[in-house]
């Protein structure tokens, strides 16, 4: 007599699982594209937004670095009349007996010198350029280089020479200096010698003419007070010296002078693209979440689609918790390639505008793993009720949709 074998159920490996998952995907190749573009489009949206802004924030690290953050301006204030009280003649010279001062420079506008082209242009149109007196030993305390040419020396600092910002030779059409390029200053020629690059701690460097001290006095009528006084303190000092700047450039009346921290200005610019990235991050995140709908949608028509697959699937032998396993592989399948998809385009997109802007390239790992983990987790919340209701399908009714 034969004893009846006992039924084992049959089981599923996970390379088994996979290949039918996959094979769910394959089936319908357009349908996965499409519904993986939503998820990659939300993935890659987020990606780039936190490259690109940790990319921006590398960068002025790296400008800080390079700068450095001690640099202290000090400027004309008001008295308690709302009247501007300018800085005395030799407040920079006082400035710089501070003991923790490692430097100290000047600038001083000449509101009434505008700069032109040439001396056809008609007056007022001078495209908001500002002439101003420097002192020779403005670029090392600024952090200013020069482009083209020469800074101002001994000689040209007292003859009608000028050194261009660089917002400032784009806006006069000035490519190169040289003894030939002149420009209409103060109702009179002066020689370009120089054109400065991009000065990130003085903006106000970018858009002025730059001449000499004593050429500012003698060909445009400057009288001798500085507008802006650059300081730079020894850095565990800084909140120290800042607080003598006042009363040590106008001790008769230490509140009318304007200190100021330029790093501050830069750190605050920062502080306002993180925000907008903030809002940037959001809707990707509403994107990633028409993504997940998207996943829902397709498993939903692919169940409804297959029911006759599925009936034969479990008259063959396959469990419930088998067929809800292999919808639910497919919907993770579907969301891992639309979040590898988006990691790749996000990063692209990082890279190429870090690269256009000289930035560093910075996409922090944490961002595509939480890409990823979010686009899984999505994926299986939308691919659970489609996975569910197709286990539940019962194999006759099913077999007979076919």
């Amino acid at each position: 007599m034969l004893t009846p074998r006992r039924l084992i159920p049959s089981r599923l490996s996970g390379g088994d699982v996979l290949r039918v998952g996959g094979f769910g995907l394959r089936s319908r190749p357009m349908r996965v594209l499409l519904s993986a573009l939503g998820i990659a489009i939300g993935i890659a949206a987020m990606v780039a937004v936190v490259g690109i802004s940790n990319s921006s924030r590398a960068e002025l690290d790296q400008t800080l670095d390079r700068l450095g953050t001690n640099l202290l301006t000090s400027s004309p204030g008001q008295s308690g009349g709302g009247k501007e009280v300018p800085l005395p003649e030799g407040s920079t010279d006082m400035i710089g007996r501070i003991k923790e001062v490692e430097s100290v420079t000047a600038i001083g506008q000449v509101p009434d010198a505008k700069a032109y082209r040439t001396d056809k242009v008609p007056t007022g149109r001078s495209g908001g350029i500002t002439a101003a007196a420097a002192r020779q030993d403005l670029l090392k305390s600024v952090g200013a280089t020069v482009a083209q040419g020469s800074w101002l020396n001994e000689t040209t600092s007292k003859f009608p020479a000028v050194v261009l910002g660089a917002e400032t030779a784009k806006r006069l059409g000035i490519t190169a200096p040289g003894p030939d390029t002149r420009i209409w200053l103060g109702d009179q020629w002066f020689t370009v010698s120089g054109i400065l690059d991009p000065v990130p701690l003085a903006p106000e460097l970018d858009t002025s003419a730059l001449v000499g001290w004593d050429a500012a006095r003698a060909y445009l009528g400057f009288d001798g007070h500085p507008t802006t006084i650059y300081t730079r303190a020894a850095p565990d000092a800084v909140t120290d010296v800042r607080d003598l700047l006042g009363p040590t450039a106008n001790p008769a009346d230490p509140t009318a002078v304007k200190v100021s921290r330029p790093s501050d200005a830069l750190v605050a610019q920062q502080a306002g693209e993180k925000a907008f990235a903030g809002l940037l991050l959001g809707l990707g995140a509403v994107a990633l979440l028409v993504g997940g709908i998207g996943v829902a949608n397709t498993m939903v028509i692919s169940v409804l689609e297959r029911r006759g697959e599925v009936g034969l699937r479990r008259s063959l032998g396959a469990t419930r918790s088998q067929i809800c396993l292999q919808f639910l592989t497919e919907s993770l399948l579907l969301s891992a390639l639309g979040s590898g998809a988006g990691v790749v385009i996000g990063s692209a997109a990082t890279a190429a505008y870090a690269t256009t802007q000289g930035w560093p390239v910075v996409v922090p790992p944490w961002v595509m793993g939480g890409g990823l983990a979010a686009t899984l987790a999505i994926g299986g919340i939308a691919g659970l009720y489609p996975a569910v209701r197709a286990a539940r399908l019962p194999p006759t009714s099913a077999l007979a949709a076919t």
